[in-house]
């Protein structure tokens, strides 16, 4: 499943799924625009995960649970706590962190 958040309410995603993956992003993050479609091919790859795609200036809420600092970063959560979060424009370091959640 992939969603991009229209209102500040990762918190409600990350309880009522098992794993989320999230990219936290911003329109103006070159990087940001780079990793999308990377990552939403990742979410057609793994039907059993919950992609989400944040926008890190409009929902400082979400922003939190990761407590993101830096664009692109991407945050792994199971079982509703965070589990890793990794800032990175290659797509090793998300498989890296998509095995690292789905494996625990």
């Amino acid at each position: 499943m992939l969603k991009e958040l229209e209102n500040d309410s990762l918190q409600e995603a990350v309880d009522s799924n098992t794993t989320v993956m999230v990219q936290y992003s911003a329109s103006w993050c070159g990087n940001c625009r780079i990793m999308k479609p990377k990552f939403k091919k990742l979410a057609t790859e793994n039907e059993h995960v919950s992609f989400i795609i944040v926008d890190a200036e409009k929902f400082p809420e979400s922003r939190k649970l990761a407590n993101v600092n830096n664009l692109p970063t991407f945050a792994a959560f199971k079982n509703g706590k965070l589990v890793n979060q990794v800032q990175t424009n290659k797509i090793e370091g998300l498989i890296d962190l998509l095995n690292e959640v789905t494996n625990n």
